[in-house]
């Protein structure tokens, strides 16, 4: 028996030693999981004799095989072992290490094992008796080579399902507007931030429930990932459906503040919102804020921000908005509703951020006049990342609805 005296990686029965010639990144690091030490004499010898890039070490039994797997390349498994007989020897040293690639040994009458346990996860199998050191030496490299397959595989299929659950969270967060007017003209924008590319709570929507009103809304789920992402689809769809219910102007935000507190995974977290109104026979819009910056009116060649009460953030202390009525003079007009991730940047090496009145100087610049209003979103975000010095970091979501010339 090979007792718990052979050190790692350093075969005593005149077999393989560390080549210092070869970088440890070309190196196989194998364990060899055998009680049979004439059987583990001969591995060694076998792999010695081709001259393998390869670090031996063995374990007696699956007990000294936990001890020593890691940072191991592959496993090479005898099925009949002390502490583990057949396929319940493989499984268990599948769940010791998901790094590492498994090639078990079979005797000859026992091949139809190693088929099997092919089936459970082993990468190859090798009967005793038929195999050189070239084949050896190979089938361990080609085990490595074929788990390290399997993981690109399965890491790619993981992308690409996060890249889909993505997609489907997005398409609920950024709906087509529900309205059939030629009144207004209504331009979407969503972009998200440089945050390894994970989508975050941003979203709008956009209501017409009679022939002369339109509701909007931009909201903000607090963080990036799939969690806040979903909350952020459960309260557009919430929005979308007190809305089209009915429901009174100034019971919808704290019902959907309900939604926020009852579905949220944590207390810490909370929305932005800010929702309009549209009256189109009265030219006129009614504005409510909850913790959000406020649009920005763009009429008579003149750009401001909708002087509307700040509120309190959505699920920090239950409270009603404030509305605020906003008379539209002029037949011409444009509203912006954005997400704070468009005013966050910096502007200039300091940390001063570009905030709602360096936004209200970008649309005020002589160059905005000549940008067509659907590509107006895209162009504020460019020239917010010029001023950043590079992309922003967080999501940005706008709408821009536009009556007449729109400005």
């Amino acid at each position: 028996m090979i007792g718990s005296s052979v050190a790692p990686f350093g075969y005593p029965h005149g077999g393989l030693g560390r080549n210092p010639d070869l970088p440890p990144g070309e190196r196989l690091r194998v364990l060899l999981v055998e009680d049979d030490e004439g059987d583990a004499f001969l591995v060694g010898e076998l792999l010695s004799e081709t001259g393998a890039a390869i670090d031996l070490a063995v374990a007696a039994s699956l007990n000294q095989a936990r001890q020593r797997i890691g940072g191991v390349d592959c496993v090479l498994l005898d099925l009949g072992l002390p502490d583990a007989q057949g396929l319940d020897g493989l499984r268990q040293v599948l769940g010791m290490s998901q790094r590492a690639a498994v090639c078990v040994l079979t005797g000859r009458s026992d091949e139809h094992l190693g088929v099997a346990a092919v089936a459970e996860g082993a990468q190859d199998y090798l009967v005793k008796g038929q195999v050189d050191g070239v084949l050896l030496a190979r089938s361990l490299r080609y085990a490595v080579e074929r788990k390290r397959a399997d993981e690109n595989t399965r890491r790619l299929r993981e992308v690409e399902l996060r890249q889909a659950e993505s997609a489907r969270l997005e398409r609920g967060l950024l709906p087509q507007p529900l309205m059939d007017t030629d009144q207004v003209a209504v331009h979407t924008f969503y972009r998200p931030g440089r945050h390894a590319a994970l989508i975050g709570g941003d979203f709008y929507d956009v209501v017409q429930t009679t022939p002369d009103r339109v509701d909007l809304i931009v909201g903000d789920v607090c963080g990036h990932g799939v969690d806040e992402a979903a909350l952020g689809v459960e309260l557009r769809v919430a929005w979308r459906a007190l809305v089209l219910a009915g429901v009174p102007d100034d019971e919808v935000l704290p019902a959907l503040e309900q939604v926020l507190m009852s579905e949220r995974r944590l207390q810490e977290i909370f929305a932005t919102v800010a929702t309009a109104r549209l009256d189109l026979d009265a030219n006129r819009a009614t504005v409510r804020l909850a913790g959000h910056p406020p649009p920005l009116l763009l009429t008579g060649g003149r750009v401001a921000p909708v002087p509307a009460p700040g509120g309190l953030l959505l699920g920090v202390r239950p409270r009603r908005p404030v509305a605020y009525e906003l008379e539209l003079a002029e037949k011409d007009w444009s509203l912006l509703m954005y997400t704070d991730g468009l005013i966050e940047g910096r502007v200039g090496a300091g940390d001063d951020r570009l905030d709602v009145t360096g936004l209200g100087g970008l649309l005020g610049e002589p160059a905005t006049g000549r940008v067509p209003l659907p590509d107006l979103p895209a162009w504020l975000v460019g020239r917010a990342e010029e001023i950043n010095g590079g992309p922003l970091a967080d999501d940005v979501a706008m709408l821009l609805v536009s009556r007449g010339r729109g400005r």
